[in-house]
C-alpha cells in the first residue's frame, strides 16, 4: 500500500477518537487515479486530495466552528485544535512517511489550507506556516541529522515557526540585524530579535535566519533550526485587527547557543532558503484567502436565499443582489484557478514565482471584496459579531500584507514580465 493510502487510513481511524463517529464513510482508496476526464473541470483533484477535503470539512464543522468565536475573543487557539491537527496527520502533509508524515502532495497541503480557511483563517494560517514554510525548510534543506531529529516531532506534536521578519526587515527581508556569532568549536550563538512571527507563542521549533557574516551583507545570512528551550523568549503577542487567534509574536534571542549541526542548508546561503520558501508560502496564503472568500460567500449567500426576506421575497431574488453575487462568485473561481495553477506548476518542478505572486495578489484582493460584500449583503446582522462574516472581513486584510505585500507582488510580477520581453 502506498504511503498516502496508509496516511489516509490513519486519518480515518483518528476521526472517531477526536470527535465521535463520522456521519459519512471514511474509506480506503482503491487507487490514486486522477478524477479528470477530457470533459471535467481542472479543479477536480485526485481522490486523496478530495478525501483530505472531506476530512477537513467534517473537522471544521465538529471541532473548529464551535470554538471560533471564543478563540477570536480570547485571541488564542484552543489546544485541542492543534493537537487534533497533529493526530489527524494534517501537520506533516508532504513529509515522507518514514518521518511520520502523510507523504502527500503539495496540492493536498494547499487544499487543506483552503478548506480550513472556510471556517477560520486563524487555524488555516497556523497549519499553512507549519507545513509550507517550516516543514518545507527542514525537508528540503536539512541534513540527514536535521531531518531525523526534527521531522518526526514536527509531524506528531511540536509546532513550528518561521523566524525571518524584524522591525527593519519586513519587505526588505535581508536587512537583518539578528546576528549569529561563530564560536571556535564551530557552534553558533544567536543574538537579536524577531517580529511578526506566526505561531511564535506556541511554537517549539523555529527556523531562524541570522547574519553570521555581516560584512558580506545578505550573503552572510544563515538559517538555523532552533529549539525553544535553548533561549527563545516570547516578548509579547501582538493584538491584531484580524486572525486574532493566530499568535503573532515578538521574539528575543539572548545568547542562544546553537550546535553547528543545526545549520540549515549551506552556511551563508540562508537568503536562498528564505526566498524559495516565501515563494512557495505565497501559494499557501493564496489558498487561505481563497478559502476565506468562499467561507464568507457561502454564509452570506445562504442568508440571502434562505433567511432574509423583504417586500415579499428573499433578498437574493432581487436582480441587483444577483448581479453582485454572480460577480463575486466569478472572482472567487478566478482566484481558485490561479491558486491551483501555481500549485500545479510548483508540484511539477517548474518556475512558479510569477504565478505564485499573481495567485496571492488576486486572492487577497478577492478575499477583501468578498468579505466586504458579505457584510453588506447581510446588512445589520452582518455587522454584528453574532455572524461570522464580520470576522472574515477583519481577517481578510492581512492577505495584502504578510508573506509579501501586494505592492511587492506587483513588483515581482512586473520584473518577471519585463525579463520575458528584454
Amino acid at each position: 500500500m502506498v504511503p498516502i493510502l496508509r496516511s489516509l487510513a490513519r486519518v480515518g481511524r483518528m476521526l472517531p477518537k477526536i470527535y465521535g463517529k463520522p456521519n459519512y464513510p471514511i474509506r480506503l482508496l482503491s487507487s490514486t487515479k486522477p478524477l479528470r476526464s477530457p470533459t471535467s473541470s481542472i479543479l477536480e483533484f485526485d481522490e486523496d486530495v478530495e478525501l483530505f477535503r472531506s476530512v477537513v470539512s467534517r473537522f471544521n464543522a465538529d471541532v473548529v466552528a464551535p470554538r471560533v468565536e471564543k478563540m477570536d475573543e480570547e485571541e488564542h487557539i484552543d489546544p485541542i485544535i492543534i493537537s487534533s491537527l497533529f493526530e489527524m496527520g494534517l501537520m506533516a502533509v508532504e513529509t515522507p512517511e518514514e518521518y511520520g508524515g502523510a507523504g502527500a502532495s503539495f496540492t493536498a497541503a494547499v487544499a487543506i489550507v483552503e478548506e480550513l480557511a472556510k471556517c477560520d483563517p486563524s487555524v488555516s494560517v497556523l497549519n499553512d506556516v507549519h507545513n509550507t514554510l517550516v516543514n518545507t525548510c527542514v525537508r528540503k534543506w536539512g541534513s540527514d541529522y536535521i531531518k531525523e531529529t526534527y521531522l518526526p516531532p514536527l509531524a506528531t506534536g511540536k509546532l513550528g515557526a518561521f523566524a525571518l521578519s524584524e522591525p527593519s526587515a519586513g519587505s526588505d527581508a535581508f536587512a537583518l540585524r539578528t546576528r549569529a556569532r561563530k564560536l571556535s568549536d564551530g557552534d553558533f550563538v544567536i543574538e537579536g530579535g524577531k517580529m511578526w512571527i506566526t505561531n511564535g507563542a506556541e511554537a517549539e521549533i523555529f527556523v531562524v535566519f541570522a547574519n553570521a557574516d555581516p560584512e558580506k551583507g545578505y550573503r552572510g545570512i544563515t538559517a538555523f533550526v532552533v529549539e525553544k528551550p535553548w533561549g527563545v523568549n516570547v516578548v509579547k503577542k501582538e493584538k491584531k485587527l484580524g486572525i486574532r487567534a493566530s499568535s503573532t509574536a515578538v521574539l528575543s534571542f539572548d545568547e542562544v547557543h546553537v550546535p553547528k549541526q543545526n545549520v540549515l542548508g549551506v552556511y551563508g546561503q540562508g537568503y536562498k532558503i528564505a526566498i524559495e520558501c516565501l515563494n512557495e508560502g505565497r501559494i499557501g496564503i493564496a489558498a487561505q484567502m481563497t478559502g476565506l472568500a468562499q467561507g464568507a460567500f457561502d454564509r452570506a449567500v445562504s442568508y440571502a436565499f434562505k433567511d432574509r426576506q423583504q417586500f415579499g421575497k428573499y433578498i437574493g431574488e432581487f436582480q441587483g443582489m444577483q448581479f453582485q453575487i454572480a460577480q463575486i462568485a466569478s472572482e472567487i473561481e478566478a482566484a481558485r484557478l490561479l491558486l491551483y495553477n501555481a500549485a500545479r506548476i510548483k508540484e511539477a518542478g517548474g518556475q512558479f514565482v510569477k504565478e505564485a505572486a499573481m495567485a496571492k495578489l488576486i486572492a487577497s484582493q478577492v478575499a477583501e471584496r468578498t468579505a466586504s460584500k458579505a457584510v453588506e449583503w447581510m446588512g445589520g446582522v452582518g455587522f454584528t459579531r453574532d455572524e461570522k462574516v464580520e470576522k472574515f472581513y477583519r481577517d481578510a486584510k492581512i492577505g495584502a500584507i504578510y508573506e509579501g505585500t501586494s505592492n511587492i507582488q506587483l513588483q515581482t510580477i512586473a520584473k518577471l514580465i519585463q525579463k520575458s520581453y528584454v
